[in-house]
């Protein structure tokens, strides 16, 4: 499971090819044209539809390719909301630094001073694992999401379509990775878990009294005015305006396409539920790059990376990718899957040039093409 996809599990749907939406110009600006190319060539390579917004000096430049609807052949939307998968965990990691900021925690403490017992079992403990390898995922943490059990229940057709709207607590999805054993010793590699972000959201909520969801509320959603953001909790829908998000809910790329929009986002936790838009998700990024949301100390922690081997010349931060493209500029954000959702969010290091944009499918489409467009105009 790469990086990008985060939560999604190996899904596959052939979709249909609609007529691209008009795009919004940036005034007086920035050729967005090639960024345009590729969000058409993933909506003919099989991805039912796009939206995207970028937004730099220049203004800001939205538009959508493909399908919103496949039943009825509604067009995808500019200002659709959709859910961003693992995107979330750069809002995770975003709280426990400010805690760290005000005192209330460090990075430096062991899971088990803050949730003793928890991390425990197979060669799990959690006295020997630090809040900071959580968040870079050096942690060793088995990645809950690579369960088979949990595979069959909630990402193959059988078991989404029966289990999509249960409850899935935080203790219960780590306790399905604390029947596994680690992936290697802390600190002794980097491999991307889900149950890492898990923990973070448990530890900021026994840091504070609070759930994480009122945290990010309090402390990043309502400071920068992000009006279509939310942490849905056990709430099944996307509010509107927003796109249909198809699935395969298969292993493979062949075969029937599912309407996976609605379910039970707690699967996620706080590894992955939020729902956001393009224009939240770039305010979001720029805002903390530019510091406004982290002292200079906490942000240099959070843009401090281990090597990522899924992806070349990328390295991953505190819940931040940083990303090398092939013209040389370094951009800094997240990607995230779920059923029938693939985001991007990517900000330039002064936070001056954003990018956000969602495939409603998850079996396709190449997000990669789309960020070199846009920053490397290819």
């Amino acid at each position: 499971m790469s990086v990008r996809t985060g939560l999604v599990a190996t899904t596959a749907v052939a979709a249909a090819f609609a007529l691209a939406a008009p795009a919004a110009a940036a005034p007086g600006g920035r050729d967005h044209t090639p960024t345009r190319r590729a969000m058409d060539a993933a909506v003919r390579d099989g991805v039912p539809g796009v939206t995207a917004r970028a937004e730099d000096g220049h203004g800001t430049w939205k538009a959508a390719s493909g399908t919103g609807d496949l039943r009825t052949g509604r067009a995808r939307g500019t200002d659709d909301r959709y859910r961003v998968g693992s995107i979330t965990k750069t809002f995770v990691a975003t709280v426990l630094l400010q805690l760290e900021a005000e005192g209330r925690l460090s990075l430096d403490d062991t899971v088990e001073r803050w949730l003793p017992g928890v991390v425990r079992g197979h060669g799990h403990d959690g006295r020997r694992i630090t809040l900071r390898q959580l968040l870079n995922h050096t942690s060793g943490v088995y990645n809950v999401t690579e369960d088979e059990g949990f595979a069959r229940t909630y990402f193959l057709k059988d078991g989404f379509l029966r289990h999509r709207f249960d409850t899935t607590t935080p203790g219960q999805l780590v306790a399905i990775a604390m029947a596994h054993a680690p992936d290697f010793a802390p600190g002794a590699s980097w491999h991307y878990s889900n149950t890492n972000y898990v923990l973070a959201g448990m530890v900021i909520e026994k840091a504070t009294g609070h759930t994480y969801a009122t945290e990010i509320r309090r402390r990043v959603v309502e400071p920068l005015g992000l009006r279509a953001t939310l942490v849905p909790g056990t709430y099944p829908k996307v509010p509107k305006p927003s796109s249909r998000a198809y699935g395969k809910l298969a292993r493979a790329a062949t075969g029937p396409t599912y309407d996976v929009t609605e379910l039970n986002p707690s699967l996620a936790s706080s590894a992955g539920e939020m729902i956001a838009d393009s224009r939240d998700l770039n305010r979001f990024y720029s805002a903390l790059l530019r510091g406004r949301l982290l002292p200079r100390k906490q942000l240099a922690e959070m843009k401090t990376t281990v090597r990522v081997d899924d992806i070349p010349g990328a390295g991953y931060g505190l819940g931040l990718i940083d990303r090398e493209l092939s013209c040389g500029v370094h951009v800094w954000g997240h990607g995230g899957g779920i059923h029938g959702s693939t985001s991007e969010a990517v900000t330039t290091a002064d936070g001056r040039h954003s990018l956000a944009f969602n495939f409603n499918g998850d079996w396709s489409g190449d997000g990669d093409a789309v960020i070199e467009a846009e920053y490397c105009g290819e």
